[in-house]
């Protein structure tokens, strides 16, 4: 089975991800947002299916370096403004298969989502 992985290719959890799926004999593609690019129209559907509060990785390197008036005012518009200026601002990987929508590495979300 085939599995769409969003994030960045060097990011450590998108690589645990990748590993993780692979040893699982499922074949991972992933879509990696400075390489293939990102648009609004996907993003915005994301955002209807996780909300853009858990799409914010507020524990990245690129929400530390925002400036204080953007976090402070956050929300959803702006929210998906920012995020499709810089990706890297999203929370990965996300995964979408077949009905299984995935954001973040959890190996139990994980199991449940593809050992069945």
């Amino acid at each position: 089975m085939t599995v769409r992985v969003y994030g960045i290719k060097n990011c450590n959890t998108v690589k645990k991800s990748l590993k993780w799926l692979e040893e699982h004999q499922l074949q991972p593609i992933l879509h990696d947002y400075r390489v293939d690019g990102l648009n609004a129209k996907w993003l915005e559907q994301i955002e209807r299916q996780f909300g853009w509060e858990a799409l914010v990785n507020k524990r990245s390197t690129t929400w530390r370096n925002l400036d204080e008036t953007v976090k402070n005012n956050l929300d959803r518009t702006m929210a998906l403004k920012v995020l499709l200026e810089q990706p890297t601002l999203i929370k990965r990987p996300i995964l979408l298969q077949d009905g299984i929508a995935l954001i973040g590495f959890d190996v139990k979300q994980y199991e449940q989502a593809f050992c069945q």
